[in-house]
């Protein structure tokens, strides 16, 4: 009987420890959502892998539209980007619980502005490098919610999203 209930309560805690953990190397993870920020709500669409128990790489493109009064004139605006990252994991170095996913790291896109002809500000399309810091929470061993906030370039702001690993 001792040996059915250790048998048990490993399979458990084996079970918490490896079914959920963040993306592992040679894994990829689908990641979609929309975003928080002050030109407009982007929507984006990624792909991430593991190159590194502790490091994943991926990219990303996304698109938004808004509009703005210049002078008493509406304008209509879109952005468009696509992007890199490369993110570091945390949760082997701060043993976090393996359904939770915290990260931090560097992205660098190309942005297309799109605005009227006739509007009379400046945006200028180009290169952005900024930062983010991260985490997701897995409900199950593939399915899980990420909520990301991030800075310096022309996504600045947040993102909130589902990711699947597969």
């Amino acid at each position: 009987m001792r040996k059915k209930v250790l048998t048990i309560v490993l399979l458990v805690v084996a079970n918490a420890i490896f079914a959920q953990n963040p993306i592992g190397k040679g894994q990829s993870q689908f990641n979609a959502g929309v975003g928080l920020s002050s030109w407009g709500v982007p929507v984006y669409f990624g792909l991430d892998y593991g190159v590194h128990k502790d490091i994943s790489i991926g990219g990303e493109v996304s698109f938004r539209s808004y509009h703005d009064n210049y002078s008493g004139e509406r304008y209509n605006h879109s952005v468009a980007g696509i992007s890199g990252n490369g993110n570091f994991h945390f949760n082997n170095a701060l043993n976090i619980p393996s359904n939770w996913d915290f990260y931090a790291g560097l992205n660098l896109g190309f942005y297309i502005w799109g605005s009227p002809n006739d509007y009379p500000g400046t945006h200028s399309s180009g290169l952005g490098l900024g930062a983010q810091v991260g985490g997701r929470y897995y409900f199950t061993d593939r399915f899980g919610i990420n909520l990301e906030f991030g800075g310096g370039n022309a996504f600045s702001g947040g993102k909130f999203g589902i990711s699947l690993k597969f």
